[in-house]
């Protein structure tokens, strides 16, 4: 390969991985073509692409940026997966094509400056929330006192409105249950 078309795959590597901030990284080797693109298509259902690289254009081009240091992952063939989902969702998903092929190597996955090396790094990554999962669980954490609170000032004054109600039931009840005053002979009746 030529200078120029190693300075053009290494400007293009650059582009694609600037806003990147985590990636998985795969061995595709014992995958055939066929497996290899129903693999791409259902990552691509999920939101995340696998491009296979080559490791020192790979190494060359991510000197700078978020994925400083995941080079250690590097080694031998590799495809790295990634994508705008969370790196939970993609080692979740890796995790589901392991599943489908046996073949499969999983690397490992780098985030945050993280390294999580090997198939167990995969599965303790893919056991973290992922964004939406995160804010529902701070969202509950925030709200969950709130709603303590609020019972506790709401309890009392729903048990003293059942009180008072069933007082005013009894009470409505004895006055049907009594009957009217006789009236002194000569006078008519009270009506109400």
């Amino acid at each position: 390969m030529s200078k120029k078309v190693k300075t053009l795959i290494m400007r293009e590597l650059a582009e694609r991985f600037k806003d990147v901030d985590g990636l998985a990284v795969i061995n595709p080797r014992g995958i055939n073509a066929t497996k290899n693109n129903q693999i791409r298509r259902r990552l691509r259902t999920k939101g995340l692409k696998m491009m296979i690289v080559k490791n020192s254009l790979a190494r060359r081009s991510m000197t700078e940026g978020k994925l400083k240091g995941f080079e250690s992952l590097l080694d031998g063939p590799s495809a790295l997966v990634y994508g705008k989902a969370s790196i939970s969702a993609i080692a979740r998903a890796l995790i589901e094509e392991k599943k489908q092929d046996e073949k499969l190597e999983l690397r490992g996955v780098f985030f945050e400056g993280e390294v999580y090396v090997g198939e167990k790094g995969v599965k303790k990554v893919s056991e973290l929330p992922t964004r939406e999962e995160a804010i529902g669980n701070i969202l509950a954490a925030i709200l969950g006192p709130g709603r303590k609170l609020a019972a506790a000032i709401k309890a009392p004054g729903s048990k003293l409105g059942a009180v008072l109600k069933s007082i005013e039931e009894k009470a409505k009840e004895k006055e049907a249950a009594v009957p009217p005053a006789a009236a002194p002979p000569g006078e008519a009746p009270a009506t109400a």
